[in-house]
């Protein structure tokens, strides 16, 4: 039974263990496996969208809880003000050349 289906579309804050290590995670719940969570995060690179998509297994997941609205709201404004900056920007690349030193 999937443990966090009610949660898919939302936005989530993870802290899951990996290894040694304690990450915390946020992003869109994609998807509820049943055994895992499939989380998804979408951005901008070089004017193309990208989507970035993990695994977190049930037993490796510390903490899990949506995203306060705050946040939410945050996030939006954030992407549609970068958007707006690199059109904006249309001043050309600077190329460096490889030297030896």
């Amino acid at each position: 039974m999937a443990r966090y289906s009610n949660l898919i579309g939302r936005r989530i804050v993870v802290t899951y263990r990996a290894g040694d290590i304690i990450l915390p995670a946020t992003g869109q719940l994609a998807a509820d496996s049943g055994k895992s969570i499939f989380l998804e995060e979408s951005y901008k690179q070089r004017g193309s969208l990208k989507t970035f998509r993990w695994e977190i297994p049930y037993n490796c997941i510390l903490e899990l809880n949506e995203c306060p609205e705050i946040l939410q709201a945050y996030a939006s404004s954030t992407e549609s003000r970068e958007a707006n900056e690199e059109e904006s920007r249309a001043t050309p690349t600077l190329e460096l050349k490889n030297r030896l030193a």
